[in-house]
């Protein structure tokens, strides 16, 4: 075997069974809820062996833990127009598509079930937490750099994503446009 064909390909069979198996898991929780399916079952769902997610996660609470850090972080990349008023309604209607979308609830709900399961769960939860806030310390700090005042992290949290994230897990969509400007106005 020469070197070019023991170099990994990005996007080849490696990223398509993760992305397979990462469905799985969605798709599992979406139906069933958290912890109430086996590695076996997301094997059989992906259409992989049970031991090709062992040899690759370890444990279904790791592979838990991938999926919610890998479909939440990458579903959020941080808006930058030129104003703390404009990133703050384009970021917060981006949470309430992903939320609000397919695998929305699914995933918010695994969020939430890791932060209350063992070590790794609270590893991956405090590693979900940390991405989001530094990725809204990102935006924050561009605002104050134009010369913008701007809350702190917390405040994005506690009077925009905390409202949507509630209204979601307890069934009451849609999050409409008026409803999230609203959110952003009484921030700032």
């Amino acid at each position: 075997m020469n070197d070019r064909e023991r170099t990994r390909r990005p996007g080849g069979r490696s990223a398509r069974v993760g992305a397979e198996v990462h469905q799985a898991v969605t798709d599992l929780i979406s139906e069933r809820g958290y912890g109430n399916f086996t590695v076996g079952e997301v094997a059989a769902r992906a259409g992989v062996a049970d031991s090709s997610i062992y040899r690759r996660w370890g444990s279904l609470e790791s592979l838990l833990s991938d999926v919610a850090l890998n479909r939440l972080n990458a579903r959020s990349p941080m808006p930058d127009t030129g104003t703390l008023d404009g990133d703050l309604r384009a970021y917060a209607a981006q949470v309430a598509r992903e939320i609000t979308g397919p695998d929305g609830l699914a995933l918010v709900r695994l969020a939430v079930a890791l932060s209350s399961n063992g070590q790794q769960g609270l590893r991956a939860a405090d590693h979900l937490r940390a991405e989001r806030t530094r990725q809204l310390q990102s935006m924050l700090d561009r605002a104050r750099e134009r010369g913008e005042q701007a809350p702190d992290t917390f405040g994005v949290l506690d009077h925009i994503l905390a409202p949507m994230y509630i209204r979601v897990l307890f069934g009451m969509v849609p999050l409409t446009p008026d409803y999230i400007d609203g959110l952003v106005d009484r921030l700032l």
